[in-house]
């Protein structure tokens, strides 16, 4: 299929089917650290339009992307085929990180069906799509899927509110190469 700017009907069904996706992510500075993140709980993902995306970003021990989103936006989400016809779908574009508090937060989590009320929910990441693009993934191995890992949700619930934001003040205020992290933890 020829690269395109929208989402098309088949794009929309195959993100559907998969179980995880990557994003990827680099800072301006030619010696920064390119980040690549995996992702996949149910329920994270959503498709806002033909030409953006978004998922809920969970509290974890780095911000990397977010603040590689802040510093230039732009990004790259990776969807394999594990099981079936083989296929990679790619969605190159800018995004930025949305956090509770931001009006347009709760427009996005309405796309969720948990409305965005995971535990340790940090910021929503929408990327709105310059160019999207397939490719074969014949090189992509057969994985079965067995089940979801709840371990980062249960981390969040047992942590509460305050001790997640506190984890969050302590561990995404800043990347790994010092870019800032979350708005809401830095000027």
């Amino acid at each position: 299929m020829a690269d395109r700017d929208t989402l098309t009907d088949p794009d929309r069904d195959f993100i559907a089917r998969q179980r995880m996706f990557f994003i990827a992510t680099a800072p301006l500075a030619d010696d920064g650290l390119i980040n690549l993140s995996p992702k996949g709980l149910d329920g994270t993902f959503a498709v806002i339009d033909d030409r953006t995306v978004a998922y809920l970003d969970l509290t974890g021990s780095g911000v990397e992307t977010v603040a590689h989103l802040r510093e230039n936006g732009r990004a790259c989400l990776m969807f394999c085929a594990f099981d079936g016809r083989p296929n990679i779908l790619r969605i190159q574009g800018h995004g930025e990180a949305v956090e509770p508090g931001d009006p347009a937060f709760g427009e996005l989590a309405a796309h969720f069906s948990n409305r965005g009320e995971m535990p340790g929910v940090r910021s929503i990441i929408r990327v709105t799509a310059e160019r999207i693009a397939d490719s074969c993934g014949f090189g992509v191995p057969l994985y079965e899927y067995v089940g979801q890992r709840d371990t980062l949700t249960q981390w969040a619930e047992k942590k509460g509110e305050d001790g997640v934001r506190a984890y969050q003040a302590k561990n995404n205020a800043r990347s790994l190469d010092g870019l800032p992290g979350l708005p809401s933890l830095t000027p």
